[in-house]
């Protein structure tokens, strides 16, 4: 019958890392959101806005990389903060078609304050493990970060 799985569920949703994880992720940016929002800011925003404390003069293209979003939802975002005075543009000094991103003097002031509300939930997560706990989370998280990069990458065949 067409349209009907009939295989066997051997794994269940409860068993399933990915599940957990999407879990997770889903509650971390539902609760950095609440704390954001009278901040004026989405998740994304403040994301591109910690990125440029960090690393000034970014272009859009490597934005996109830091945060994890495609350049066309960066160009977006970037756009958007631009509007509300929160980041400035400028061409690159040697390459001209690149433009660098940087936090204006509101950028940083809005960054600042929304940074705490940030760094509170950060905290509230990380209060929940030991240090050693923290450090083995980091490694199984990236344990699955591997595991999925090798997934995604096609199969060369047998090695010669």
């Amino acid at each position: 019958m067409f349209g009907y799985y009939t295989g066997d569920m051997t794994l269940s949703i409860s068993d399933r890392i990915g599940h957990h994880l999407k879990r997770v992720d889903q509650e971390l940016i539902a609760a950095k959101s609440a704390v954001l929002n009278p901040h004026g800011l989405t998740v994304p925003q403040y994301t591109v806005l910690l990125a440029l404390f960090q690393e000034p003069g970014l272009s859009g293209a490597a934005l996109a990389r830091r945060c994890l979003v495609t350049p066309q939802t960066m160009s977006t975002v970037i756009a958007t903060l631009e509007g509300k005075g929160l980041v400035d543009r400028q061409n690159h000094p040697v390459h001209t078609h690149v433009q660098e991103v940087r936090l204006s003097r509101k950028g940083r002031t809005v960054l600042a304050k929304a940074d705490e509300a940030a760094v509170e939930v950060e905290r509230a997560l990380s209060g929940r493990f030991t240090a050693e706990e923290s450090a083995l989370l980091l490694e199984f998280l990236g344990r699955c970060s591997d595991a999925l990069g090798e997934v995604r990458r096609p199969s060369r065949g047998p090695a010669r």
